[in-house]
C-alpha cells in the first residue's frame, strides 16, 4: 500500500454568504498552502492583513461557536469549515475572509464541501502523519460532558447528544473519510433551543440567525424549513463540531473519539488535552507519528522480510516512521533478557555500544532495502564515522534508532544515525555501507 500524502487545494475558491452570529456579508476564500502549515486564517479587511493559526492556543470563547483570537484580531465560528477541510482529506489550507466569520450557510458543512469540490484536492510531496492514540483519555465537566478518546487503527467519531430534560437525545457513530464525511455528516445542521434564543440574542449573538440556516426545537417540536434530513441530526452536527474542534490542537489523530453532550467548550478543551499531551510526549520521545495508511509502520515479521538476520542480532523489534525517502525510526526495546548482559557485565548490565551501532546500521538497511530496486540485496559496513557514546543504555530502556539517508551512489550509501532513550541521545555517528546481491 502507498504512503498516503499530504493533501491541498488545488486552486483557489470563494463562497459569499452571511455569517450566523454577527449578521454582516462575508466573502471567504480558500486557497492552496504548503506542506506542514496546517490551516490559517486571514483578515484580509483588516490593515496588514494579519494571520491568525488555527490552534486551541488561540481559542478565546467558546459560546454557541468557537472564537479565535490574536491581540484584538478575531475570526468567530471557525468549526465548520475546519471540519469540512478536516473530513474531506485536506492538510493545508489558507482561509481568507473579508469580514470576522465565516458564511453560514444553511447551518451545516455542506457548502464548504462543495466549495473544497469546487477548488479540488490535490497530493503534496510530503506523506501524511496521524498521531496515532496508544493509551485512552478521559475528560469530564461539571455540566455532564464526556468526551473519551480510545486507540483505534480509524479516525471514528461517536456521539450522543442529549438535549434539556433529556429531549431529542440521539446517537451517532461513523468513521471519517471524505466519502462518509460528504454524505453522513457535512449535511446535518446546527440547531437551537427556542429557550436559549432570546438570551443568545441580549448577548449579541446569532444576529444572522434564521430558519434558513438553523434548526429552532420549542418543547418536543422541530421548527425548519425543510423537514430533518436525518432522524438523528443533532447528534451528526456535534459530530461535524467535534471534527472541526479537535484539529484546533494541530494534530490529526487515529482514534475513537467517543462523546456524551459535547459542546465546543469541552471539545476545545479536549483540543487542548490532546496538545499538551503530545508535547510532553515529545519530551521523552521522538514522536510517534504513523502515516494514516499504517504503510511505515513496520512490525518484526516484517522486518524479517527486508534484514537477513535473525536471533540473537536481530536489534530493531519495530519501524514507527518513514519520513520521506531518507528518514527512518525504528525501536528496540531493551530487555533483562537480552544474551549479551550475561557477559556484559554481570552485576551491571550494559547494553554494548557496538550493538547500538549495529542497530543502526539495521535501521538504516531497512531505509534503503525496502526500496524496489534494493529489495534481496544485503548491505556490508564499510566504514563509520564520527562515532559517539554519550549515555549508558540499561535494561527497561526503549531505544528509538534514527538513520537518515544523506547519500547514495550506485551500492554506496552514507548514513546519518543516532540512538535516543528519552529524548535524549546516547550514541550517534555516520556510516558508510555497501549494496550488494545476497
Amino acid at each position: 500500500m502507498p504512503t498516503e500524502m499530504e493533501h491541498t487545494l488545488a486552486e483557489a475558491a470563494t463562497l459569499e454568504g452571511t455569517s450566523l452570529h454577527t449578521g454582516s456579508k462575508v466573502t471567504l476564500t480558500i486557497k492552496p498552502a504548503q506542506v506542514g502549515s496546517g490551516f490559517k486564517f486571514r483578515r484580509v479587511d483588516l490593515p496588514d492583513q494579519p494571520f491568525i493559526n488555527a490552534d486551541v492556543d488561540k481559542v478565546q470563547t467558546v459560546e454557541r461557536a468557537t472564537t479565535l483570537a490574536e491581540g484584538s484580531v478575531k475570526v468567530h465560528t471557525v468549526e465548520h469549515i475546519l471540519s469540512a477541510l478536516v473530513g474531506m482529506g485536506v492538510d493545508n489550507a489558507l482561509i481568507e475572509m473579508d469580514s470576522n466569520e465565516p458564511p453560514i450557510g444553511d447551518g451545516s458543512a455542506a457548502p464548504y464541501v462543495e466549495l473544497i469540490k469546487k477548488a479540488g484536492v490535490v497530493e503534496q510531496d510530503a506523506p501524511r502523519k496521524v498521531w496515532a492514540i496508544r493509551e485512552p483519555m478521559h475528560m469530564e465537566t461539571k455540566n455532564g460532558s464526556i468526551i473519551t478518546i480510545v486507540p483505534s487503527d480509524k479516525f471514528r467519531v461517536s456521539v450522543t447528544n442529549v438535549g434539556p430534560d433529556g429531549r431529542f437525545t440521539q446517537y451517532f457513530s461513523s468513521e471519517v473519510t471524505p466519502e462518509l464525511y460528504e454524505k453522513e455528516i457535512a449535511p446535518a445542521r446546527t440547531f437551537v433551543y427556542y429557550e436559549d434564543v432570546k438570551p443568545l440574542l441580549d448577548k449579541g449573538l446569532i444576529k444572522g440567525g434564521s430558519l434558513e440556516n438553523a434548526v429552532v426545537v420549542r418543547g418536543d417540536e422541530v421548527m425548519s424549513k425543510e423537514p430533518m434530513r436525518y432522524d438523528n441530526e443533532f447528534a451528526r452536527h456535534k459530530a461535524l463540531d467535534v471534527i472541526g474542534d479537535l484539529m484546533l490542537s494541530g494534530k490529526k489523530i487515529l482514534g475513537h473519539v467517543i462523546c456524551v453532550k459535547p459542546g465546543h467548550g469541552p471539545n476545545t478543551q479536549m483540543a487542548a488535552n490532546l496538545k499538551r499531551d503530545y508535547m510532553k510526549m515529545r519530551q521523552l520521545v521522538p514522536p510517534l507519528y504513523v502515516p494514516q495508511t499504517g504503510e511505515a509502520v513496520l512490525d518484526i515479521n516484517e522486518i524479517m522480510k527486508i534484514l537477513p538476520h535473525r536471533y540473537p542480532f536481530l536489534l530493531v523489534d519495530r519501524i514507527i516512521d518513514f519520513e520521506g525517502e531518507t528518514k527512518c525510526t525504528g525501536v528496540k526495546n531493551v530487555s533483562i533478557n537480552e544474551p549479551f548482559f550475561q557477559g556484559h557485565f554481570p552485576g551491571h548490565p550494559v547494553m554494548p555500544g557496538v550493538l547500538q551501532l549495529e542497530a543502526m546500521a539495521q535501521v538504516a538497511s531497512i531505509q534503503i532495502l525496502r526500496k524496489p530496486e534494493h529489495q534481496g540485496k544485503i548491505g556490508y559496513f564499510m566504514s563509520v564515522n564520527d562515532l559517539k557514546w554519550r549515555k549508558p543504555v540499561t535494561p527497561g530502556d526503549t531505544l528509538f534508532i534514527e538513520a537518515e539517508i544523506v547519500k547514495i551512489r550506485r551500492n554506496i550509501g552514507v548514513a546519518d544515525c543516532r540512538c535516543l532513550v528519552n529524548g535524549e541521545v546516547v550514541s550517534e555517528c555516520t556510516l558508510k555501507f555497501a549494496l550488494l546481491d545476497n
